[in-house]
């Protein structure tokens, strides 16, 4: 780990004010990261001082010394106070940080020894953090509580067991006569209770209650009354919480390498840009959604958008919907507009995205008068 040159002076103030993770035990060579930083773990190795106060991503996967081959990726969040010491110990026989806490007179000795393990602890890469703090600037220690899963650990392979309740409806012993009834034999798998990243789950009635026809079609193509619902329902207390999840998603995928994750991610982009009545409600939530998308895209390798989501062309769509909302919007402020515009004039500038051409695919939305 390399420290980008500072004085003495503001060297002492970081190891005074910022906190320590501890890790004891870990195996030699095996990845650890924390953030957007990853290295190799060496003999010496016993975690990391100085971070800064705030959410962080741990995150750590074994390499197997004989074949070169690293496991799935494991991780968690946290959020470092001040001054806090977070002490962790190695399981060899499970390869993987250690559940256990460790706490009460043992931390205790740790933090009285600080300077004795200095040493052995490498300083958070501080040249990298701006980036990290413009990429979790929404996610505040409540939200990351209850969006982390129940068992406190996030993998990039999704743990499976079978599910309890499927019946087995053949008898054992006869073949299958075809195909799909082989495929319908396969067990049924379920993600293991208490490994799921906690994501809301968006609304799926589009329309008010007793809508008019006029009204149903409105709402099926201006998905305001869906962020509406969202927002009473889960974000009532702080609507800014919305792009923490939508941070959350996108670290969970970029980092943790969760795929769910990332489909997550698409679904709030996709609702916050097929929005229209809600630009002149939400300005402040749709200018930080502007900033927040900025960083996101600045990190995304450039191949990522054609190994991903070029191939449905999930991006440029859904940004040229987010764009052809906000100039013709009737209750969108002259600031948020200008705003949107110096995005879309910057994407097309360093991607060469077109978002004035119309999509071949565009259709009317076609509304189903008993959909509920």
């Amino acid at each position: 780990m390399q420290l980008m040159e500072m004085n003495q002076e503001t060297a002492l103030r970081l190891f005074e004010e910022g906190a320590f993770f501890i890790l004891l035990d870990v195996t030699v060579g095996t990845e650890f990261g924390i953030d957007y930083n990853s290295w190799q773990v060496g003999e010496k190795f016993k975690g990391v001082k100085m971070i800064p106060e705030g959410v962080h991503f741990v995150s750590y996967n074994s390499v197997s010394r004989k074949h070169k081959e690293a496991a799935p990726k494991l991780g968690f969040f946290h959020y470092f106070h001040s001054k806090e010491v977070l002490v962790r110990r190695w399981d060899k026989q499970l390869e993987s940080i250690s559940e256990d806490v460790i706490e009460g007179e043992e931390l205790a000795n740790f933090e009285s020894s600080l300077k004795d393990l200095d040493r052995f602890l490498g300083p958070y890469p501080y040249d990298n953090y701006k980036k990290w703090k413009s990429l979790t600037n929404h996610i505040t220690e409540s939200l990351m509580t209850r969006l982390e899963p129940a068992s406190g650990r996030i993998s990039s392979a999704t743990e499976l067991v079978r599910d309890g309740e499927e019946k087995v409806c053949y008898t054992v012993g006869d073949l299958p006569k075809s195909m799909k009834e082989a495929e319908g034999r396969l067990p049924k798998m379920v993600a293991v209770a208490g490994t799921e990243i906690r994501f809301v789950t968006l609304p799926t009635r589009a329309y008010p209650e007793g809508a008019s026809p006029a009204d149903i079609t409105k709402y099926s193509m201006d998905k305001s009354f869906v962020l509406e619902e969202l927002l009473s329902a889960h974000y009532a207390e702080n609507h800014m919480d919305l792009l923490g999840e939508l941070q959350f998603a996108f670290v969970c995928f970029m980092v943790g390498q969760v795929f769910d994750a990332f489909e997550h991610w698409k679904k709030l982009v996709h609702l916050l840009c097929s929005c229209d009545e809600a630009l002149g409600r939400h300005e402040d939530l749709y200018s930080a959604f502007i900033s927040t998308m900025h960083f996101q895209l600045r990190e995304i390798p450039e191949d990522f958008f054609v190994d991903i989501v070029s191939c449905n062309n999930f991006l440029t769509t859904t940004l040229q919907v987010f764009f052809y909302n906000l100039a013709n919007s009737d209750a969108a402020s002259r600031q948020l507009k200008k705003r949107g515009n110096q995005f879309k004039d910057h994407l097309t500038k360093i991607f060469r995205w077109d978002f004035e051409t119309e999509q071949d695919d565009d259709a009317p939305v076609v509304v189903q008068l008993g959909e509920t």
